[in-house]
Parts: structure tokens; C-alpha cells; sequence
């Protein structure tokens, strides 16, 4: 037999070769142990890693701006007619994520934080209702010159971006209102345990996560655990402000904040709701559509598949529906 090749008898594009497979295995073992350590030690990192990524490939920015009382963080991208996007209760701009690279593909996208949450500043002491929200809201439209857009808000977000519309009509093209807070409904399961004065979406632990977002998720999302395990710290840190704004939501001027206004929307507005919603009934969409005695044009759509979150759960569905409306008028 034989022996076997030493490494000086090699061919030089044998050596090479080696020298390359063997460097390229150091940085993939240093990779997989730098990627096991942040999701064990750190996973927020990573977190953090994959929103950036997103927010890259829908062609977002993110940048900053003091408007009023709050130091405002939103992502912005994209060309064309303005859509300002508008998140619900305990939630951030990134909600919206993954419907965002169908909207920056045709317009000038925005997508802030709204005050007190996610990135943007918060005033202690201060109130986060819907009608301050609103006031927030007209500071940072007056601020960065986004009148004449379509302004979209879901759940909370909806009821915001309603009573701004009904305050400031002059200030807006049209209002699209997707699984929105702020209308009459027909009393659930998740109404009743909120007036009663629990706030379901409080948790201390990965199983009260997951429970939350069966609320919310007709599918919920198979999220790693030390993943949820940022969120159940982001929430139990953020859980007085949670709370003291979840408890300012139950008075009645804001449970109804939006169905008081609605002879007010001048402009054409859209109602899109998930079939199955748990968290606002699907009533809403009749109430909303009832109640609009003054908008120039109503459309509405009613998505299957989803329950309250249908721009992560039905992105494609959901940004056909918006760009209809927003080419229609």
C-alpha cells in the first residue's frame, strides 16, 4: 500500500484548498457559538438583529423627532402618496413589519411609535388616553408635514387615529380603521374580563405570553423561547404604564371615544376587520358603518384566516386591501 500524502507532497491547490475548508470551519464554529451564546445569555441581541433585517428589507429608516411632549421613533421609506401606520395596546411599530415591504413597494411610508411606547418617550404622570393620544398624534402630522395621507390604526391605534380625524378632517385624506377600538361591539369574552377590571394582557412567564397572544393570533407564532422570555421582562419593566393606560381605556368616554365621533369623518374611510376577531367583535364593523352619516365614500372588508392582528397574520391580503382603497380615492 501506499502512504499517504504529507502536506508538503500535496499539490498547491491540495494545500490551499485545506488551508481554506479549515479556516471556513473556525469562523462557522466561532459563528454557531457566538449565536448559541446571545440566544442563551443574550437574546435581545438577536431580537434586535432580526427587526433590523426587516426593517432593511422593507426599505424602512429608522429616525427620530420631537413633536409636542414626546420624543417620537418611527421607521420611514418609500415613495409615492403617504400612508401613516398606527399600532394598537402594548404594541410597536414593528407590528408592521411584515406587511410593510407590499406598502414601500408603491408609497411614502410611516410608522411611529406612539407615545409612551415601544421607542418613544414617555411623560411620568402624564395621560396616554385616547383623546391625548390624538392631541400626540396632530404634534407629529403638524411636525413632519404629513397632511393629506391615509392614516391606518389598528385596534387602539384605530381609535387614535379616528378621533384625530374627527378633530382634524381638514388634516387627512382618508381614514382606514382595521379591528378597531372605541366602537360599539358585541360584548365577548375578553370585553368582560376587561371591564371587570383584569387586564389580559399582563404576564409574568412564557406560558402567560403564549395565553396573550392566543388572544390576539388565530395561529400564534412559534416563538423561541428565550425570545419570550424578553418580552415577558420588556412587559413585567413596562407593566405600571401598562396597566395605569389599560385601566384610562375602561372609562366609557374611551370605550365609545370613537362611536361619538363618527358623524364627524368627513372623509372616505375604510373598515377592515378579521372574521374571527377575539378582542373586538366583528359588530364593530356594523357599528362603524352605521355610524358614518357624513364620509363621502365607506368601503369595509372582512378577512378569514386571522383574528386581531391581520397585517402580520394575512400581510398579503391586508396590503391588497389598503392599496385598493388608497388608489380608489
Amino acid at each position: 500500500m501506499s502512504a499517504p500524502l504529507s502536506n508538503s507532497s500535496r499539490p498547491l491547490w491540495q494545500r490551499l484548498l485545506i488551508r481554506r475548508l479549515k479556516f471556513l470551519g473556525i469562523i462557522a464554529a466561532l459563528i454557531i457559538v457566538v449565536l448559541g451564546g446571545s440566544y442563551l445569555f443574550a437574546p435581545q441581541w438577536l431580537l434586535t438583529a432580526n427587526t433590523w433585517r426587516e426593517a432593511m428589507n422593507a426599505q424602512l429608516e429608522k429616525r427620530t423627532v420631537q413633536a409636542g411632549d414626546t420624543h417620537w421613533v418611527y421607521y420611514e421609506g418609500g415613495q409615492g402618496p403617504t400612508i401613516v401606520l398606527l399600532h394598537g395596546f402594548a404594541a410597536r411599530k414593528e407590528v408592521w413589519l411584515k406587511v410593510a415591504p407590499q406598502l414601500t413597494a408603491h408609497f411614502h411610508v410611516v410608522i411611529p411609535d406612539l407615545p409612551g411606547w415601544g421607542e418613544s418617550s414617555r411623560n411620568p404622570g402624564a395621560s396616554y388616553n385616547i383623546d391625548n393620544q390624538a392631541d400626540r398624534l396632530n404634534d407629529f402630522i403638524q411636525t413632519l408635514h404629513l397632511q393629506h395621507a391615509l392614516i391606518v390604526g389598528h385596534s387602539m391605534g384605530g381609535a387614535i387615529a379616528g378621533v384625530y380625524a374627527a378633530e382634524h378632517p381638514q388634516d387627512l385624506a382618508q381614514l382606514a380603521l382595521i379591528d378597531s377600538f372605541g366602537l360599539k361591539f358585541k360584548e365577548n369574552d375578553f370585553a368582560k374580563e376587561a371591564m371587570s377590571g383584569k387586564n389580559p394582557f399582563d404576564f409574568d412567564d412564557r406560558a402567560g405570553f403564549l395565553r396573550a397572544n392566543a388572544l390576539a393570533f388565530e395561529h400564534v407564532p412559534d416563538i423561541p423561547g428565550r425570545f419570550i422570555d424578553v418580552f415577558v421582562q420588556d412587559n413585567v419593566k413596562n407593566r405600571a404604564f401598562i396597566d395605569n393606560t389599560f385601566n384610562e381605556l375602561r372609562d366609557n368616554s374611551q370605550v365609545l371615544s370613537l362611536q361619538t365621533r363618527l358623524d364627524k369623518l368627513t372623509m372616505p374611510v375604510l373598515g377592515m376587520w378579521c372574521h374571527d376577531d377575539k378582542i373586538i367583535d366583528i359588530s364593530a364593523l356594523e357599528s362603524l358603518r352605521t355610524g358614518l352619516t357624513h364620509a363621502p365614500s365607506i368601503s369595509t372588508s372582512i378577512l378569514n384566516g386571522c383574528n386581531h392582528m391581520p397585517q402580520m397574520e394575512k400581510p398579503q391580503a391586508f396590503a391588497q386591501v389598503l392599496t385598493s382603497f388608497m388608489l380608489a380615492h
